[in-house]
């Protein structure tokens, strides 16, 4: 199983029969190396509804025909644009052919912003995605500020890898994100969501080398971490 980082908080993970992605926000994303028309995916996973989440979602899952797993509201919303749609809600799971998932709190909001009607359409809650698959579990937190459950989560899940936003202003930032990754207790942390945007700058290696026992760790945009 290979997992890559692609910018933002955009993350891919190849198993042996199939291709995911998480939060694909491409078009107007500075920091990718993807582009939308020649991402393959059968699966997409979306932890909210916010633009630069959801991103280019509609395209891709056209395109590929992918099943789109996300949100109750979130997914009853991308339904209504013809797409295959799996809704889930916080503390449900579900198995799936390519894997487990279950989604967990996340302490952000979720609407997405129609732009040319200057309409905004609330996609219920925000929220973290835990993926088990290939006997190994990736924990992709979305967008969140810290929160104490992140101790459960922690307490209850076995995490090869956690991918923690730093951004700050929007989200966690790293002194909070440091926090959170005591709580989870991941093999592994990689920031993310950091960089994109002025308001959001921050150094990810000096986050990565605030974790003790080289716990943290960057990937720079299309690097990745392969699992045997």
């Amino acid at each position: 199983m290979k997992v890559t980082y692609h910018g933002h908080s955009v993350v891919t993970v190849e198993t042996g029969n199939h291709q995911l992605i998480f939060d694909p926000f491409i078009t107007g994303n500075s920091l990718t190396d993807l582009k939308p028309e020649e991402v393959k995916a059968d699966v997409i996973l979306l932890t909210h509804g916010h633009n630069d989440h959801v991103g280019d979602t509609v395209e891709i899952a056209k395109r590929n025909h992918s099943l789109v797993v996300a949100p109750n509201e979130l997914a009853v919303y991308l339904g209504w644009k013809g797409l295959n749609v799996h809704p889930m809600h916080i503390g449900g799971s579900h198995q799936f052919d390519f894997g487990q998932v279950k989604l967990t709190q996340a302490f952000h909001g979720s609407a997405y912003t129609e732009e040319d009607s200057q309409k905004i359409v609330y996609t219920g809650m925000p929220a973290g995605i835990l993926l088990t698959v290939e006997g190994r579990t990736i924990f992709h937190a979305g967008d969140t500020g810290l929160f104490s459950d992140m101790k459960l989560i922690g307490e209850l899940n076995h995490i090869d890898l956690a991918f923690l936003p730093i951004g700050d202003n929007f989200t966690m930032g790293p002194e909070d994100a440091k926090l959170a990754a005591e709580w989870l207790r991941a093999k592994q942390v990689v920031p993310v969501h950091y960089s994109t945007f002025p308001v959001i700058e921050q150094d990810p290696h000096a986050f990565a080398d605030s974790l003790p026992g080289g716990v943290g760790k960057v990937l720079e945009v299309g690097e990745s971490i392969e699992f045997k």
